[in-house]
Order: structure tokens, then sequence, then C-alpha cells
């Protein structure tokens, strides 16, 4: 993944890192982690970010896990 793919999509629909957050249930550093490459979601948050931007979890992190292994 692009490091910043993530938030580039987010900005794009115009959805803040606590929007997110609210909406996946989780805090706002986790967002933040993943934005920033500290952590990798859970496929289950990957899906729910799918489905919300309508973008394939592939395009948003595809290289997250080839550059993190």
């Amino acid at each position: 993944m692009n490091p910043n793919k993530l938030k580039e999509i987010r900005r794009k629909n115009s959805v803040t890192q606590n929007m997110l957050a609210n909406l996946l249930n989780v805090s706002q550093k986790t967002i933040s982690c993943w934005e920033n490459r500290m952590v990798i979601p859970k496929p289950y948050y990957m899906q729910k970010m799918e489905d919300y931007f309508q973008v394939p979890k592939e395009e948003i992190f595809y290289t997250l896990y080839y550059q993190k292994s």
C-alpha cells in the first residue's frame, strides 16, 4: 500500500479519522496507526472499509502485506 492510500481515500470522501473510527467502532488512534502502517487492520475492518468506500481492499492494502512481510 502506498503509506497514504487509506488517508487519500478517506480524505477524498471527506471522512475524518474520527468519523471512520466511529463507523468501525475503533479509536481514532487505531485509524492513525493503520494510516501510518504501524498496525495492519484485521480482515474484518478491511472488508468494512471496502464496503464503505466502495474501493477494493486489495487496492487499499495490497502492498501493505508485501512490504510488512
